[in-house]
């Protein structure tokens, strides 16, 4: 068995026909986060986490913001290749947690169909969670989002 951490903050972007995706899930049909793909925090969290446990490094390294392929890309896509590299390497999700900080928009309506499309994307359960950082500096000023990922991996011969 393997973990791994994941982290990853977007701030939120000046064009408000852009939509806020997060965990796969459109939040808002406007204000999105600033980035390369969709600017999904919670995907690029949980794959940098999976990546780690992986021993493959960050999600930089796999989808560069400088391939131009890769703009505007679904985030849950790019989560779903993280997966495929992993099974290559006959790893497997365990399970993943996911922790969302952001002062907007209140996130607990939304959570439950997050944890199901990020459950079927892995393979494995996922939790979704969100917290406010109560004023505490840009995102306690609502400037973005940002989401802290943990994921358990294991050889696909290994018991879970």
């Amino acid at each position: 068995m393997r973990i791994g951490q994941g982290f990853d903050v977007h701030a939120f972007c000046a064009d408000p026909r852009r939509p806020l995706v997060l965990g796969g899930v459109t939040v808002e049909p406007t204000g999105g986060l600033q980035g390369h793909s969709d600017a999904d925090v919670v995907c690029h969290a949980l794959a940098d986490a999976l990546l780690g446990a992986a021993g493959l490094g960050d999600l930089g390294r796999h989808f560069p913001d400088t391939d131009e392929r890769l703009a505007g890309a679904d985030s849950l896509s790019l989560l779903g290749d993280v997966v495929a590299m992993l099974a290559a390497r006959h790893l497997v999700a365990v399970n993943a947690d996911c922790t969302v900080v952001c002062e907007r928009p209140q996130l607990a309506p939304h959570t439950s169909a997050m944890e199901q499309l990020l459950t079927s994307a892995l393979g494995a359960p996922v939790s979704v969670k969100a917290t406010r950082p109560e004023a505490l500096g840009a995102l306690g000023r609502g400037e973005g989002i940002a989401c802290l990922a943990v994921a358990l991996v294991a050889g696909a011969a290994e018991p879970s």
